[in-house]
């Protein structure tokens, strides 16, 4: 751990689908730069050539099955090149970065929602990532039937196979919510945990607003520790 600088600081957005974590990630970065922050917006799966190109494999409802273990090598593939070309890279020009989903969905995905070994997955994270945490995680929770609601009034070409195919039913996304909700429980001094189900420029106040307040009270005078290794 290394002491607090200011600038460089690193917030993941996660939630379930249908949550709006795409728009309102993209409202949060404009909210920075208009209070004067260089900031980076980034995603998971993708962010980078190799990345996007992984992205395609993971999501496409038209590609094979694959064990849930697959999914999250995949995943951290993925998210290890991310890591090393995007997102290190910008911490270490005092960029805050905000990335729309990093690790914790994986544990909350293929972990708590397909029942991989959740030991098994942060080892393999924390190999992927060379130790990289997000300093805060943003929670946009929403109700599950809301959630896929959403997705399914929008253009059906955009669903991804999480949300097309049969086994990633209800029951499942349940589970990955309750599993996000639980990361929180246990981790609440790094997540805020936001009321998605409202209108999606409430939420994105919601969300700018709590991650200022974080930038604010995690200035360096305040002898803060950073996630960062």
């Amino acid at each position: 751990m290394e002491a607090a600088r200011g600038g460089a600081w690193f917030i993941a957005l996660e939630g379930p689908d249908g949550a709006g974590k795409s728009s309102v990630a993209e409202l949060l970065v404009t909210r920075l730069l208009a209070a004067g922050h260089a900031a980076t917006l980034t995603r998971e799966p993708g962010g980078t050539r190799l990345g996007e190109q992984v992205r395609g494999i993971l999501l496409d409802t038209a590609n094979v099955a694959r064990a849930p273990e697959t999914d999250a090598l995949l995943f951290n593939a993925a998210r290890s090149q991310l890591v090393r070309e995007v997102i290190r890279p910008a911490l270490a020009r005092g960029e805050l970065v905000v990335c729309d989903r990093f690790a914790d969905s994986t544990l909350a995905y293929q972990g708590y929602g397909s029942g991989v070994d959740l030991g098994m997955l942060r080892d393999v994270e924390s190999w992927a990532t060379g130790g990289l945490r997000p300093d805060l995680v943003i929670l946009l929770d929403v109700p599950v039937a809301v959630g896929l609601a959403r997705r399914g009034r929008g253009d059906p070409g955009s669903l991804t196979r999480f949300e097309d195919e049969a086994r990633h039913d209800a029951a499942f996304h349940d589970r990955v919510r309750r599993g996000y909700l639980e990361l929180a429980a246990a981790d609440p001094g790094r997540w805020r945990v936001m009321n998605a189900d409202g209108p999606r420029d409430e939420v994105a106040n919601d969300v700018a607003e709590a991650a200022l307040a974080f930038l604010v009270a995690s200035e360096p005078n305040n002898d803060l520790t950073r996630i960062h290794p």
